[in-house]
Formats: C-alpha cells, structure tokens, sequence
C-alpha cells in the first residue's frame, strides 16, 4: 500500500476513500504487520478519513444551499402575491 499524496485525495470520490477506509481498518484490526506497516496503514486511514470527512461537509453544504434557495424560493412566491 502506498501513501496517497494530496492530488491522489483530491481524486478520491467519497465511495472510494470509504472502501479503501475499510480496507485499512479490516488491516489493523487483522493485526500481523510490523510496527512500521501499522504506522503507516494508520496514516493512511487518516488521510482518507479527512478525504471522506471533506467530502460530506461539501455534500452537506451543497444541500444546504439547495435548501436554502428552495426556501426563498417559495418565499418569494408566497410574497409576490397579484401586483
């Protein structure tokens, strides 16, 4: 397993970095790699683990603002009223 460097992340959709996550706990928690495999297994779930978290802040923000324009949306339309 190699260590991902920041464009490789930047190409991760949140599907991938998620199972290549599981892959790397189902390691660890296999047990039987040196201490430095460990280290570097442990790396690298970090690194996905923000790779998923950003992508469901973007996710989350893109709903939100969605959300938000639907909202005002209907605002406007209950506003407007005949003029």
């Amino acid at each position: 397993m190699t260590a991902g460097t920041g464009t490789d992340e930047a190409a991760l959709g949140y599907e991938q970095a998620r199972d290549e996550l599981i892959e790397v706990v189902r390691r660890l928690e296999a047990g039987g790699t040196s201490l430095e495999d460990s280290l570097a297994l442990w790396e690298r779930g970090e690194e996905l683990a923000k790779v998923c978290r950003r992508r469901l802040e973007g996710a989350r923000a893109r709903l939100d603002a969605s959300l938000a324009a639907e909202r005002a949306a209907e605002a406007a339309e209950a506003g407007g009223g005949d003029e």
